[in-house]
């Protein structure tokens, strides 16, 4: 496995203001392996998105960088696959025809109706088979988001990229599009850099959770190796001591280290084991993971 699959160099970015520059974003660094998925956290404004946008190829860097496969990123392109907040589906198409506008990037030369099956298979994939008629004002917000999951990945990127794709779900509907989503990611491996504010989303979905400090001027403070093996189930996860472990850690984090100026978090070792379960954490157990870390 390439260990540096996707690599962020130093990324920083700034924009003028009254006095002076605003800086959002600092020395930012992370290596990314081929078919790793990593969830970036932090509270709401630290830059998480300003990073992921970077990386997509729509906000260019003031400083530093982004290589993927080896080639540098200097713009939008097919290699990434997208999922924001909002599925952005083109109302006046059906769900099949929104995935097909990606098939068609990736295959134009194909034929119509082979282009037609293989957006039929990826609404499959996301459980939409019945589905491909119908326009996105006829389906729920959970099945309008599966149809974005769905386009994103039948571009067969290299990287997936996706800006808290669940925040505007219910609880319910959230949990099913996690599982949905480490179903898909087990089947392909796909590379996926992920950017959330949910605690328990972080750990269930992730190889490994990285953390920002408040901004401004914010960059990487921690990061954790989930320590739940593959494949993962969430009433397994939430049976696991680990999973409070690497919870309170991360919480931990958020409510201290978080906040302090860049560099002053300590950047623990991957390898270091996460502190015992506290009595709360045990508590929690049974609960909804549904809980938001940013305000």
């Amino acid at each position: 496995m390439n260990e540096r699959f996707l690599e962020l160099s130093q990324l920083g970015k700034r924009y003028p203001a009254r006095g002076g520059e605003a800086v959002i974003v600092r020395d930012f660094t992370l290596a990314v392996g081929e078919g790793e998925f990593i969830c970036l956290i932090g509270h709401s404004g630290c830059g998480k998105s300003t990073v992921l946008s970077i990386v997509m190829g729509l906000t260019a860097a003031s400083d530093g960088g982004v290589v993927l496969a080896g080639r540098e990123v200097a713009g939008p392109g097919l290699d990434r696959g997208v999922v924001f907040q909002s599925p952005a589906l083109l109302p006046w198409l059906t769900a099949r025809d929104n995935v097909q506008l990606a098939v068609d990037q990736v295959l134009p030369q194909a034929a119509r109706a082979a282009r037609r099956a293989r957006a039929d298979e990826y609404l499959r994939l996301v459980g939409l088979a019945a589905a491909g008629d119908r326009y996105p004002g006829e389906l729920s917000a959970g099945m309008r988001q599966r149809v974005g999951i769905a386009r994103a990945f039948a571009l067969e990127p290299k990287v997936l990229l996706l800006d808290e794709p669940f925040s505007l779900l219910d609880a319910l509907t959230r949990m099913e599009l996690q599982d949905e989503l480490t179903r898909l990611w087990e089947e392909r491996r796909t590379t996926v850099l992920m950017v959330t504010h949910d605690v328990d989303e972080a750990l269930f979905l992730a190889d490994r959770v990285v953390m920002m400090t408040n901004g401004p001027a914010a960059t990487i403070g921690d990061q954790m190796r989930v320590p739940l093996e593959r494949p993962r189930r969430r009433a397994e996860a939430l049976d696991d001591p680990r999973y409070f472990a690497a919870r309170d850690r991360l919480l931990g984090f958020l409510e201290g280290a978080g906040a302090h100026a860049p560099g002053s978090a300590p950047a623990a070792s991957l390898a270091a084991a996460a502190p015992p379960a506290t009595p709360s954490a045990r508590a929690w157990r049974g609960r909804t993971a549904t809980s938001n870390a940013g305000a």
